[in-house]
């Protein structure tokens, strides 16, 4: 049997990883610039990390949701915390696509309507109802189609509301990223957040923050809306939550009432997924690591603004798209293949993303500056 051929894969095959460096077979040294998609918050095989997960795997690594789970309930309470949504429940299930169909769920069943508002250029996952809502019809098969879910332009606020007057009695939820990703590190307007807030509050619709990439630290706030005073009905979480492993989260406000066997999963909130995420929480809080996100981010920009070839630069936190003055697949292998440095695209060509781990360091930042430079500089 082979793999079903659907990644386009570089030709390198990482065997170990340390903090902020992956080595491949042959024992080369890689600088993960990247982190997976932003997976990575805390750095590879964080000792703290470790010892969680190798400590819980000698206990219980598995068992179902028809039990108590003691881990869940030391999650959920370290979330709230370093979030500030102390008040809101928490669902666990496996990845972001997940969190965000049962976040879609949930808004239906809460105020009985079918329709779900996105935005241009988003990518909230892959499954049903979460594709359904990404603007990228190469990923939407026929069956994901479907007139319940209408896009308006990101950032456009007339739009938005010309299309709550047309369909506003009909909405369950509108979807929006903390800041666009895979759109290209596209950040959202304090004034279009305030009116989708108002508009959702007027007419009994559901905000849903999508914060699967933006969140846990990665902006500089533990989720991105908070930047702007922006408080969401129901919270999406995923990437960075287990620093690799499988798990994704829904945080939800008061007002929706909980039920058996209204939402439900079998692997959601297993033992090692849970230890592995409070382990992150842990490392989190304890190395200051939010404050770091945007210390290094803010580096990082100052020191490439000037460069030769870069339009312009979009970041909150280590959560940076750089704007490049062509298609950034060249520099981006040159970095990887001539500099052992891995970095990100978006679906915006011109577009490298930029999602180190939050802990990464002065001296890990300047190998990447230097090899940019020297990058850029040969074009």
């Amino acid at each position: 049997m082979n793999l079903f051929n659907v990644y386009p894969l570089f030709n390198i095959n990482p065997v170990k990883a340390q903090g902020s460096f992956l080595w491949d077979e042959k024992g080369e040294k890689y600088l993960d610039f990247y982190g997976g998609h932003a997976v990575i918050s805390i750095g590879h095989n964080h000792p703290h990390y470790q010892a969680k997960l190798k400590d819980q795997l000698e206990k219980i690594s598995f068992y179902s949701n028809s039990v108590q789970n003691s881990l869940q309930t030391e999650l959920a309470e370290k979330l709230g915390a370093i979030s500030g949504y102390y008040d809101y429940s928490l669902f666990l299930c496996n990845s972001g696509a997940e969190a965000n169909e049962n976040a879609l769920k949930l808004a239906s069943f809460y105020n009985g309507k079918s329709k779900v508002l996105y935005f241009s250029n988003s990518f909230h996952g892959r499954t049903s109802a979460a594709v359904s809502v990404t603007d990228n019809p190469k990923i939407v098969a026929p069956v994901n189609y479907s007139e319940r879910f209408i896009k308006s332009e990101f950032n456009n606020i007339n739009q938005l509301e010309e299309t709550f007057k047309t369909h506003g009695s009909k909405i369950s939820a509108v979807i929006i990223e903390g800041i666009q990703g895979v759109g290209g590190i596209m950040i959202p307007t304090i004034e279009f957040l305030d009116k989708i807030k108002e508009l959702c509050d007027a007419n009994n619709v559901v905000l849903i923050l999508d914060e699967v990439q933006s969140g846990y630290g990665r902006s500089g706030y533990f989720f991105a809306h908070q930047e702007f005073g922006i408080k969401a009905d129901i919270i999406t979480t995923a990437k960075g939550m287990g620093n690799g492993f499988p798990i994704g989260g829904v945080l939800i406000s008061s007002k929706f009432e909980s039920s058996y066997g209204l939402l439900g999963t079998t692997f959601g909130g297993n033992h090692l997924a849970c230890a592995a995420a409070i382990a992150v929480l842990d490392v989190i809080k304890e190395e200051n690591l939010i404050d770091n996100a945007e210390k290094m981010g803010a580096y990082i920009e100052d020191q490439v603004k000037s460069f030769p070839h870069i339009k312009s630069i979009r970041r909150k936190g280590l959560m940076m798209g750089i704007e490049l003055d062509r298609d950034c697949a060249e520099v981006r292998k040159e970095l990887l293949y001539s500099h052992h440095i891995f970095t990100g695209n978006a679906n915006d060509k011109s577009v490298l993303r930029v999602l180190p781990a939050l802990n990464i360091q002065k001296e890990e930042t300047d190998l990447f500056i230097n090899a940019f430079k020297t990058v850029l500089e040969k074009i």
